[in-house]
């Protein structure tokens, strides 16, 4: 599938260690890298739709100290969608009163109705970006109804509740900023760690390093802010289990298209 890494952090932390540990993993993952940097004053989206190890762009970039507050950087295993740049994670965009969300995707959606009306209007063709689209929408339909901004305890039970929907049958490790806070969710076993460490938590699909990760909550939406976990969603337990059949059958849908 995909890789994810995340950072949250108090304070801006130097990423350059763990960044060029996670990049290393894109001859496995060698469709497409993305990383954005997110912070009060905005966020700076960088993403090539090439293996990440043959950037020359991104190996400059890494050179230089690179410290952020919240982060979220991708590389890509294409199963749906084309390798071309507008297919390549994060994606990001604003609801309608003017908050920036920004998420990055590692699995697949086999079946969720909601998604189908994205089909023509996104503007790549991945699953993923119809997930970013469909939650950016939620929240926005939810804001037009209370006639103001949701707080976070209303944005976190309306992802949550959109989460724990489309978690079942389909594998949705994802990570998601609405600018100030970290969503994450995994339910595939085993595949999305987290590290604490000098008041930033850093999320990755492996570990990166040799230090204390552990596992992320485990069917559950979190949310981590300012380097600390703030919230911890009910556990939905959607657990979803690889089964290489369903990706041959979703590959069969889509050569017909």
């Amino acid at each position: 599938m995909c890789m994810l890494f995340g950072l949250c952090s108090r304070e801006e932390t130097l990423t350059n260690e763990y960044l060029k540990a996670f990049f290393k993993n894109s001859p496995q993952h060698p469709d497409g890298w993305g990383l954005a940097d997110i912070s009060r004053s905005g966020t700076v989206v960088e993403k090539e739709s090439i293996e990440a190890s043959k950037s020359h762009y991104l190996k400059e970039r890494l050179s230089s100290p690179i410290a952020s507050g919240l982060m979220i950087a991708h590389i890509r295993y294409a199963t749906i969608g084309n390798v071309e740049y507008r297919n390549c994670h994060p994606f990001t965009g604003k609801d309608n009163l003017g908050r920036r969300w920004t998420l990055a995707h590692n699995g697949t959606i086999f079946d969720y109705p909601p998604l189908a009306s994205y089909l023509g209007v996104q503007l790549g063709d991945t699953d993923s970006e119809r997930i970013f689209l469909y939650l950016r929408d939620s929240i926005s339909t939810a804001q037009k109804a209370k006639g103001g901004k949701l707080t976070f305890d209303e944005r976190f039970a309306l992802i949550d509740g959109i989460v724990s929907d489309m978690a079942r049958g389909n594998k949705l490790n994802l990570l998601l900023s609405d600018g100030r806070n970290l969503y994450v969710h995994t339910n595939c076993r085993d595949t999305l760690s987290y590290l604490e460490k000098d008041g930033a938590v850093i999320i990755a699909t492996a570990p990166l390093t040799g230090e204390n990760w552990k596992p992320v909550p485990f069917t559950s939406l979190v949310a981590f802010r300012d380097g600390r976990l703030v919230r911890t969603g009910a556990t939905h337990g959607n657990e979803y289990i690889e089964n290489p059949e369903h990706l041959k059958d979703l590959y069969r849908i889509f050569a017909d298209l």
